[in-house]
């Protein structure tokens, strides 16, 4: 019996003299000075430039690797997670010298699908007194170049339902990762709220200052955007829109305009808050020189701040508009929506929309 538990003492003896795998003990002693994460097209180090690719959740996870010691098993957890949230091929990491002293950078390195295709729902709600209100769109993506196909019935944005279809190429690097451009189409069938006709046929507005109904509208749209800094955008394009007008009888008019969006998102991210701040500027600017019937020019500022932390969020949104010259309905400003003023009903503000807005919710 002695010779058996001696026999069994040395055995364990030499299983925990055994050699570990000399990599793992090696790397071990590197703390984790940043991590950077790469996909076809992009790179984000998220020490300092948060991606909103990344799903928050795995994001922290990621981050807390940060200023701990190197763990190999953890990282091919994390690998597994990133290749499942981006659907990729593979997703494989490599460690890089850090700027310190026994430190390193893990680079994640994420190998997506050639060609693939997705379907999201960017919009579904539902309104007691303006019903529901949804979109569904299937994007095939080839490389950088993706084609989206969507349907749409929206009676929330505008004074309008709009129903129909859109249409979209976009190419995300256009000889440098700071150019993208995109071509959308847009054919709409409308339909109007009695609020909005009765105040038509009031006058509520001189004809002047805007259309009467139409029932379809269509809309070409090609656009530039530039990256003047990661947190800084600007697009610029035209818009060549027509629409049928109802009464008093079928006739085709234009609205072309010339677009400029100026945007800024500003993310700051740590264990557990995260705040965003997106702002914009954009313009329209409808002119006789893209043979546009009506001449009309429209600003609009947007500054939407969220807080997030734990299980709450808490949002701020502002907004301020002005609207010069004929401009049609579906450019005027709308307010008691999903986004501005929730909760009133915007045909009780003004069934025709405005031509000024100032908002805060």
């Amino acid at each position: 019996m002695r010779l058996v538990w001696l026999a069994c003492l040395g055995f364990g003896g030499l299983l925990a003299a055994a050699p570990q795998d000399p990599e793992l003990n090696v790397n071990s002693r590197y703390l984790v000075e940043t991590v950077i994460v790469a996909g076809d097209g992009w790179s984000t180090d998220l020490a300092s430039e948060p991606n909103e690719k990344i799903s928050v959740g795995l994001r922290r996870q990621i981050l807390a690797l940060i200023g701990t010691k190197l763990n190999p098993n953890l990282l091919d957890d994390l690998a597994a997670r990133l290749r499942k949230e981006f659907q990729a091929r593979a997703v494989s990491h490599r460690l890089k010298r850090g700027d310190q002293p026994d430190s390193v950078r893990v680079v994640f390195e994420i190998k997506v699908p050639p060609t693939r295709f997705d379907v999201s729902v960017p919009k579904f709600l539902y309104n007691a007194k303006q019903g529901w209100s949804g979109a569904v769109e299937g994007t095939g993506t080839i490389e950088r170049n993706s084609f989206t196909l969507g349907l749409v019935s929206d009676q929330d944005e505008l004074v309008e339902r709009y129903t129909g279809l859109r249409a979209r190429y976009e190419n995300t690097r256009l000889g440098t990762d700071r150019v993208r451009v995109r071509f959308q189409f847009e054919d709409y069938h409308n339909q109007w709220n009695g609020a909005t006709r009765n105040q038509l046929l009031l006058g509520g507005e001189p004809a002047d200052l805007t259309s009467g109904v139409y029932r379809t509208r269509q809309n070409f749209e090609p656009v530039v955007s530039f990256v003047i800094a990661k947190p800084l955008t600007l697009s610029v394009g035209t818009s060549f829109e027509r629409f049928e007008d109802q009464f008093p009888a079928a006739n085709t008019e234009a609205a072309n305009a010339l677009l400029a969006t100026l945007r800024y998102q500003w993310q700051l991210e740590d264990s557990d808050t995260r705040q965003d701040v997106d702002a914009g500027y954009s313009l329209h600017a409808a002119t006789r020189i893209l043979k546009s019937d009506f001449v009309y020019l429209r600003q609009q500022w947007t500054l939407h701040y969220t807080l997030r932390r734990g299980k709450h969020t808490v949002t701020d949104g502002v907004q301020f508009g002005f609207l010069s010259g004929h401009a049609p309905l579906f450019e005027r400003y709308v307010a008691g929506d999903s986004t501005q003023l929730r909760g009133w009903n915007k045909y009780e503000i003004d069934p025709l929309g405005g031509n000024r807005i100032v908002t805060n919710s």
